[in-house]
């Protein structure tokens, strides 16, 4: 039985992540179907209170956050690897770009896709607003790079691919952004790469 546990959904972008980079480690592990129900259980909140999916459970360690179960898993088991960089100006923009994941791609075309594809209660003219804000930047950062922080891919890259590839699932077109869908296949053809279940797409639109 593997020591890691992985509680969550296929069609979650957090978890997905996370799944990412157990592959990608060549980490054995269980994955734990969480769905809506299950996570009100008491034996689901016993692991996270927040009732919020990804859990990442290894031996005594509970972790609760997409993010910091990436960094946990890096340090922990490939703590001299691309993962995560050492030097302090890298290890200090993999930091912004964890936040740029928890931001404005949370609340721009991850927050779109919540609400076309899952009916989620939030506003989907600021979703569209954070994210015409946010993908023209991040088209701009990526011209002339191959990853996000440095020459190969790291956690950051991981953090916020899913969301930006299923953008178009939230009626979001990525057909302006070259750089950016460059930067999505390169992701795709790392070794241990698997995508997440597709949805229907709905009609589109070009920021």
């Amino acid at each position: 039985m593997p020591t890691l546990k992985l509680y969550g959904t296929p069609l979650s972008g957090h978890v997905h992540r996370v799944t990412l980079l157990l592959r990608m480690l060549n980490l054995d592990h269980q994955f734990i179907e969480a769905g809506a129900e299950f996570r009100q259980s008491p034996e689901f909140l016993r692991l996270n209170p927040f009732g919020q999916i990804p859990v990442l459970v290894d031996g005594d360690v509970v972790l609760g956050d997409s993010n910091a179960i990436l960094v946990y898993l890096a340090k922990t088991y490939a703590p001299d690897s691309q993962w995560l960089p050492q030097s302090a100006v890298d290890a200090a923009l993999l930091q912004q770009w964890l936040g740029k994941a928890a931001g404005e791609i949370r609340y721009g075309v991850a927050s779109a896709r919540l609400i076309k594809q899952f009916g989620t209660p939030e506003d989907y003219a600021s979703a569209l607003k954070v994210a015409a804000r946010f993908l023209p930047q991040l088209e701009q950062h990526l011209q002339g790079r191959d990853f996000l922080v440095t020459a190969q891919a790291t956690v950051a890259d991981l953090a916020c691919y899913t969301y930006v590839a299923r953008a178009p699932e939230g009626g979001i077109a990525l057909t302006a952004f070259p750089a950016i869908n460059q930067w999505l296949q390169r992701i795709e053809a790392l070794p241990g790469f698997i995508a997440t279940p597709p949805l229907p797409l709905p009609d589109q639109i070009n920021l």
